[in-house]
């Protein structure tokens, strides 16, 4: 059971607070911007964000988990179909809020909640090129047999030699190529 947040909750109780939050999501998926208090959004953020890590997903288990939450099918099909492609290079940050001026009748601080659909700076995209190289690197590093890689060792050098002390140098001694001949 998940543990209840403390504090006020938005609503009544915890089933009205999810059900807010349900309309909320909805509205944000349906419109891609939402004007609402300042605590509503601080609280969608996270169930929106969650919705669109599984939307990416796309398989039938992500749209049944979203549709948990989000009961409209049409606004599950736009978020599968037309959001989750648009964000599909970006790691998080789905959302953005924005504080606006308070409410005339109550004087309740506002904000805007919105879809954070533009493609990502050439800077970001640049640097999440160069993450998924290392990544691939990596992988392919350790997938390659050890028994394929060369061996190279660091050999101590006298001091008097001219190569510096810390320069790698292959390993070609007798005993490794009568081993290998043997094989």
């Amino acid at each position: 059971m998940p543990t209840p947040t403390k504090g006020p909750r938005l609503g009544g109780g915890p089933a009205h607070e999810r059900h807010i939050l349900a309309n909320l999501a909805t509205s944000l998926f349906e419109h891609r911007r939402i004007t609402t208090t300042e605590a509503k959004a601080k609280r969608l953020r996270p169930l929106a964000e969650r919705m669109v890590t599984f939307a990416k997903r796309g398989d039938l288990s992500a749209r049944r988990r979203v549709m948990t939450v989000i009961k409209d099918k049409g606004v599950v099909h736009v978020l599968f179909t037309e959001i989750a492609p648009l964000v599909a290079d970006r790691q998080g940050g789905y959302t953005r809020i924005t504080k606006i001026g308070p409410r005339k009748g109550d004087n309740a601080p506002m904000a805007v909640i919105e879809l954070v659909l533009e493609p990502l700076s050439p800077k970001q995209s640049t640097v999440a090129e160069a993450t998924a190289a290392t990544k691939r690197a990596a992988k392919k590093k350790d997938d390659a047999p050890a028994a394929e890689a060369p061996v190279e060792t660091v050999e101590d050098a006298p001091a008097d030699s001219e190569a510096p002390a810390d320069e790698v140098v292959e390993d070609t001694t007798d005993e490794k190529a009568a081993e290998a001949d043997s094989k």
